[in-house]
């Protein structure tokens, strides 16, 4: 009653009416909704300990390079820790495949990638690969192709990192491993449930 009586007065002599603390929509983490994230979502803290036992890395290595994604991107719904094959003289190949772990799925799910990449690049490598996941909330959105973007990619304390974006879903690659790969890569890749060896 006394906090409506002080609404009421504060209409009456002009001056804004306070906000009361149930007119006041705020996240899970005490900040105002306008600045909420997913509530199923990792932590910065979770994804840099899953890349460093991944990567076999240290955890100010694995840190130096999710800086950047966690900063553009905030916090993933979930990852896809796998392996992947490529090389490239021209016009190179990328096969891979992993599990996709997302928060709210009980069990994780295989998952397959393959795609072109055409470019300057040279050489070719073996990788693990770890792969951020934003704005999934539904599975099958994920299988579809993911073209790179443009000027998102970036080497950090051994790790390669680029950006991938369809229907307003963002992945997020992170790469180690044994090889050369230099210069301008800008194919696509394509996510299925099921092996496939056309990358086409």
């Amino acid at each position: 009653m006394r906090a409506l009586m002080t609404v009421i007065a504060a209409l009456a002599l002009g001056v804004p009416a306070p906000v009361m603390a149930q007119d006041r929509q705020t996240t899970d983490y005490g900040q105002p909704s306008e600045y909420s994230e997913p509530v199923d979502a990792y932590s910065q803290d979770e994804i840099v300990d899953a890349v460093s036992d991944f990567f076999g890395v240290t955890a100010e290595a694995a840190a130096s390079a999710l800086e950047r994604v966690f900063s553009d991107l905030g916090r993933p719904v979930g990852y896809i820790a796998g392996e992947e094959v490529a090389g490239a003289a021209g016009i190179g190949l990328r096969y891979g495949e992993g599990y996709l772990t997302l928060r709210g799925l009980s069990e994780r799910q295989k998952v397959y990638w393959r795609g072109p990449s055409i470019g300057f690049d040279a050489g070719g490598n073996a990788s693990r690969v770890f792969v951020l996941v934003y704005n999934l909330d539904d599975v099958d959105r994920l299988y579809q192709r993911f073209p790179g973007v443009e000027g998102t990619a970036y080497f950090v304390a051994g790790l390669g990192v680029n950006y991938q974006r369809a229907d307003d879903v963002t992945l997020a690659p992170i790469r180690s491993g044994v090889g050369l790969r230099a210069g301008a890569n800008i194919g696509y890749l394509a996510y299925s449930r099921r092996r496939a060896w056309l990358p086409f």
